[in-house]
């Protein structure tokens, strides 16, 4: 959502019946003949004084989102330094922004006032600033609008820098225009309507007359006409006013002012005397209020909605027509306001009428400002507030409740969505955003308490879900932001006292026993399908035993059938099946990750009284940098696990869990798979595939084999990320659905390959009925599809991290191991049937040697790609055809593996393999060495004016491109409402310069940045995906975008958050 322009659409519009028979009955229009030298002229004046204004949200606040976009404002007071704008463009939150004159001098400005409830605010600037451009403030003329009047928007229209656009007023009356129902809406006044068009970015424009007079302020329009909506001037005057007076009371800086705003809480609509009639109003009433007001009235104000807890509640009702107010006959809504804010803390008289019975009532005027939230919570992402006076109007709910703006992640998790109510957290009472910090000071890092919120969509239903406080210091302590209108910006500071549990950087385990799980779901490939479980299966009995440190590899095991439809398979392995439910926080989206939240069935392959491991697909589980919880099919109970291994070609991880949260009845239930990698699956075989359903029901269907070594073909993304290369998988000839994942085992339950999800992208042209794709463009869909992954390469990473191979250690369940390392040859390979690589010149001779080893593939390997920066990069061509390895014939991906595990054996870690190789007809020899991974992933993350940056991922330099400047400052992500948002510093680039200074490195760049100062010009010269380079400048805002670095710790297994430089605390060492 563009913000300068989110509230142009109308999404619903009311009835047109008044719009068709309301006439505008207004003075006689005596305007003379204009010609166009007098607008030359009124738009010479004005031009200059109008202003583009770069604004960005920093943070979701009341109505608004978090993000960046442009609008237009025009300087009222050129010797205060005053710009007027529309209220969604000052923005109730946090901004930053930014003014350009038409000669391009670009300065910044900072919000002193936006009205909480019309469409007007007010930035302030530096006059004298302004060096090069001779400009005058356009004067307000609210008493000059008039039906007929001819008049120009002079803004930034559509992105323009400058726009004029013709118009005649048509109505003063138009209702408020109704933009969102849970967004900002403007009430209780009358609205200038035009034939204007105007577009996005005009919001902000000066409505001028021929005499250069601003008659109105621009603010919405309808996107199927070309109507535009004005809003009118008179009471924008009464707030300039009080601004320059405040300003004039203070000698050397802008102090806050206060604008006194008054309510009742309630919103009127302004109804015909049709209507009015038709609601039961007495003639003689009509009578009287026609006698009393101007000839053009043609209707009264009536009472549309009051909200809950106010003062008019349970005094006035919708329907109710408004007579007087303090004696004074009231029709209109610019006399019921100017009383309302001429007695805030005092009585108002209200005579009405209600279905044809006069009743008078004394109502407290409450101060609007006291109902108009000025600070907020930030905690792990979320945006929290009291709840406003325009979304409790919205919804119906008493203002200053606990109102969600953003539910960040630990929200999220939860499945509580934006626009909530928070009523309770941990079994207390929560009325107010004080009681909240108050339970929240009190709970401790991974703490899982219940929480009760409503949302107005559902309002007449309390849900209640857990809250999983961050295990790991995902996001930055929580901290509470006020609104400094002297300054122009919200000042931080922490929200919880220095001794609360949550500031401390110890992990609390869930407690042992049944957790209940949290069943609402917001995103996952898996939730779009449905349910794979069949009907009727009961689930298996499992007898008691006690498992200690399993074996890898089983010999025959035999097991009797029972009773019951459930196969000896299904009982068997049904015990090792777990279900991992998978969140990654919004920070830590690295390596080209495609969303927060996944699910999937693992199976336990290790389970000791000291360390328990899940085999999943990574599909399921596809960063280190993830929050996951286990549910086990053998016994009721949820608890945390860490990922240990992520391997670097193939698509599985490893997770381990600690065995004694399960405790003594969960211990003796839960078991280890028995693993059976030889001998390897053949076509026509056998197999059960057994595997969970949502509700933890395991399902076994008996699949045949119908190929048990399909290459894997897997095409890059449009934004990359891991994709499986080099890989043979099992068919299936049927199977439960591209959601089912889970094992394959024989018929006495041995695990001889994990079912597992994969992840592709398919360009597609087909248009939709929303969304119609133009000509030439693509447009990408994610599928997904399930394929067998052999269990041997688990079995020999599982063998390592029990035997303790060499490996950097890592603390698993409060004990150093180590995690093995991967040899891999980073080429990605293709199969080329034999056939054409004749066609190609291969000779008979290879032909019989390639066949005789492999008579069923009938294949050679073929260079598809190198990795960029690989030891192959330069050795290896695209289209060269391995024959065989250290003069050993090979025709798949499993013989080049069985290659590097030789020279893993050697522990020589320079050791090279011997390629013969085919290229354009020669054969040739070729020494190319390997490359040493970790399973360990991404494990820094740097975050620097909203963009995340980090080391490039395999699948970035699987695209065979690293810029040669340097290429370890790849952005892979970016914040809505950040500084890179602003300027247009998006993901999928390499920062390779920074004001000049070349950043090779993580460190390099940080050491670089550290230098930069707070708002302060920045220049970046960036190399995108596609090699081409470019050179943009942004500004630091270290307040609200402070510099920090996210990094895993082996030591303790957590991760940490360290600020490198904020507005706050400078540098941090």
């Amino acid at each position: 959502m563009e913000m300068e322009d989110s509230p142009k659409r109308l999404e619903s519009e009311p009835s047109e019946t008044k719009d068709e028979l309301s006439m505008d009955i207004d003075p006689p229009f005596n305007e003379s003949h204009v010609t166009a030298e007098d607008w030359r002229k009124a738009l010479h004046k004005v031009v200059p004084a109008v202003v583009v204004l770069r604004t960005t949200a920093c943070r979701a606040f009341d109505t608004e989102s978090a993000g960046a976009g442009y609008a237009t404002g025009f300087v009222v007071d050129k010797r205060r330094g005053i710009i007027l704008t529309n209220r969604h463009v000052v923005k109730p939150g946090p901004v930053a922004a930014e003014a350009m004159f038409v000669n391009r001098e670009e300065i910044p400005v900072y919000p002193i006032y936006r009205d909480p409830v019309h469409d007007f605010g007010f930035f302030r600037y530096d006059s004298a600033a302004i060096q090069f451009l001779s400009y005058e403030e356009i004067p307000l003329a609210p008493e000059a609008a008039c039906v007929g009047l001819e008049i120009r928007v002079v803004g930034n229209d559509s992105g323009e820098k400058i726009s004029i656009l013709a118009g005649t007023l048509a109505r003063l009356d138009r209702d408020a225009p109704q933009y969102k129902k849970d967004g900002y809406n403007d009430f209780n006044t009358f609205y200038v309507q035009a034939a204007s068009g105007t577009k996005g970015g005009s919001s902000g424009s000066p409505v001028i007359d021929c005499q250069g007079r601003a008659v109105a302020l621009n603010a919405g329009s309808k996107t199927t006409t070309s109507s535009a909506y004005f809003f009118p001037l008179e009471r924008v005057v009464r707030a300039l006013n009080f601004l320059q007076k405040g300003r004039d009371s203070c000698q050397d800086k802008w102090e806050a002012v206060t604008i006194p705003r008054g309510t009742i809480q309630a919103t009127f609509v302004h109804k015909g005397f049709d209507e009015t009639r038709r609601l039961g109003l007495q003639s003689e009433t009509e009578q009287l209020v026609r006698h009393a007001s101007p000839l053009s009235e043609t209707g009264m104000l009536v009472v549309d909605s009051v909200v809950p807890g106010g003062p008019a509640y349970n005094h006035l009702e919708p329907g109710d027509v408004l007579v007087r107010m303090n004696g004074e006959v009231t029709t209109q809504f610019l006399k019921m306001e100017t009383l309302v804010d001429d007695s805030v803390g005092q009585n108002v008289e209200l005579e009405f009428e209600r279905g044809g019975t006069s009743l008078t009532v004394q109502l407290v005027v409450e101060d609007l400002h006291s109902i108009t939230p000025d600070y907020f919570l930030e905690v792990s992402g979320a945006i929290l507030h009291p709840l406003s006076y325009q979304q409790a109007r919205n919804f119906r709910f008493q203002c200053g409740l606990v109102y969600v703006s953003e539910p960040g992640y630990m929200l999220y998790r939860a499945g509580v969505p934006r626009h909530s109510i928070i009523k309770r957290l941990a079994e207390e009472d929560i009325l107010n955003l004080e009681d909240f910090i108050n339970v929240l000071s009190k709970l401790s890092r991974g703490a899982r308490v219940p929480l009760e919120y409503i949302n107005y969509k559902d309002r007449h239903r309390k849900k209640s879900v857990l809250v999983t406080v961050d295990r790991h210091e995902w996001y930055a302590s929580p901290h509470i932001y006020t609104r400094d209108d002297s300054s122009g910006i919200w000042i931080k500071k922490l929200a919880l006292p220095a001794d609360s549990p949550l500031l401390s950087s110890g992990i609390i385990q869930v407690a042992n026993g049944v957790a209940s799980m949290d069943t609402s779901i917001s995103e996952h490939f898996q939730e779009d399908e449905e349910d794979a479980s069949a009907d009727g299966v009961a689930i298996a009995e499992v007898e008691d035993s006690t498992s200690s440190g399993d074996t890898v590899v089983s010999d025959g095991h035999d097991t009797s059938a029972g009773s019951g439809n459930t196969s000896v398979a299904e009982r068997v392995i049904e015990p090792a099946l777990v279900m991992l439910t998978v969140y990654v926080p919004s920070s830590c989206m690295v390596d080209g990750v495609r969303g927060q939240h996944f699910v999937g069935t693992g199976v336990i392959i290790f389970h000791s009284e000291e360390m328990g491991l899940v085999a999943v697909d990574k599909n399921t589980v596809a960063i280190s940098a993830s929050d996951i919880m286990l549910s086990f099919a053998a016994f009721p109970i949820e608890i945390p696990g860490e990922v240990v291994f992520l391997h670097p070609v193939h698509n599985y991880a490893i997770v381990a869990y600690d065995p004694s949260t399960l405790g003594p009845a969960g211990n003796s239930v839960v078991r280890a798979a028995q693993l059976l990698p030889e001998p390897a699956l053949r076509r026509g075989e056998s197999v059960y595939l057994v595997g969970l359903s949502r509700s933890l029901q395991a399902t076994s269907r008996k699949s045949v084999v119908t190929n048990p070594c399909a290459a894997l073909k897997i095409a890059s993304a449009d934004s990359p990320r891991y994709r499986a290369t080099n890989m043979e998988v099992i068919e299936l000839d049927t199977d439960f659905g591209i959601s089912f994942s889970g094992v394959l085992t024989d018929q006495h339950g041995r695990v001889k390959a994990i079912w597992a999800s994969f992840s592709n992208q398919v360009c597609t042209n087909r248009c939709s009925k929303k969304k119609k794709v133009k000509y030439g463009a693509n447009s990408y869909e994610n599928h997904q599809f399930v394929r067998g992954i052999p269990i041997h390469s688990i079995s020999q990473v599982l063998n390592k991290i029990i035997s303790g191979a060499k490996g950097p250690s890592l603390l698993i369940n409060g004990v150093k191991r180590p995690v093995p390392l991967v040899r891999v040859l980073e080429v990605e390979f293709c199969c080329t049937l034999l056939s054409k690589a004749r066609s190609f010149g291969l000779s008979n001779n290879w032909i019989k040697a390639l066949v005789k080893k492999d008579p069923v593939r009938r294949q050679v390997l073929r260079v598809k790609s190198c990795l960029a920066g690989s030891k192959a990069e330069n050795l290896l061509e695209q289209g060269d055809m391995v024959l065989a390895v250290n003069k050993k014939p090979i025709t798949c991906f499993n013989d080049l593996e069985d290659a590097c595990h030789v020279l893993d054996m050697n522990d020589d870690m320079e050791a090279e393999l011997e390629l013969t190789v085919f290229r354009q007809g020669h054969e040739m020899v070729v020494r190319v060495g390997t490359d040493i991974r970790d399973g360990n992933g991404t494990t820094r993350i740097i975050s620097w004016c909203g963009c995340f940056l980090q080391d490039p991922h395999p699948a970035v330099r699987a695209l065979g491109f690293l810029p040669q400047e340097g290429h370890g400052v790849y952005v892979t992500r970016w914040s809505s409402g950040s500084p890179v948002h602003r300027y247009g510093l998006y993901a999928h680039q390499w920062i390779v310069e920074v004001n000049g200074k070349p950043t090779p490195d993580l460190d390099a760049f940080v050491n670089v940045t550290k230098e930069i100062e707070d708002r302060e010009a920045v220049r970046v010269k960036i190399i995108h995906l596609n090699g081409k380079p470019r050179v943009l400048t942004l500004k630091q805002d270290l307040h609200y975008w402070p510099t920090w670095e996210l990094r895993f710790d082996p030591e303790t297994a957590t991760w940490h958050r360290k600020t490198i430089k904020s507005l706050e605390t400078g540098e941090s060492l």
